[in-house]
């Protein structure tokens, strides 16, 4: 029974976290370049075509080409 008991509490002190949407005020801190998961935009766009390059076919980033390099 003890057991039943602390498993309701856990089940209550869970679903009492409810997630509520950032505040109007609360986006400009969200909509920091540092909290953006790919930081360095160039960066990552090289890495796809240098991938794209080296499988010889589109990766689904939209660029074209064969394993030479070239678009």
């Amino acid at each position: 029974m003890d057991d039943c008991h602390s498993w309701l509490g856990f089940a209550l002190l869970a679903g009492g976290c409810a997630f509520n949407p950032p505040q109007p005020w609360e986006r400009g801190q969200l909509a920091r370049p540092e909290m953006q998961f790919d930081y360095d935009k160039l960066d990552i766009k090289n890495a796809q075509h240098i991938y794209t390059s080296k499988e010889a076919a589109t990766g689904g980033y939209g660029v074209g080409g064969g394993g030479c390099g070239c678009n």
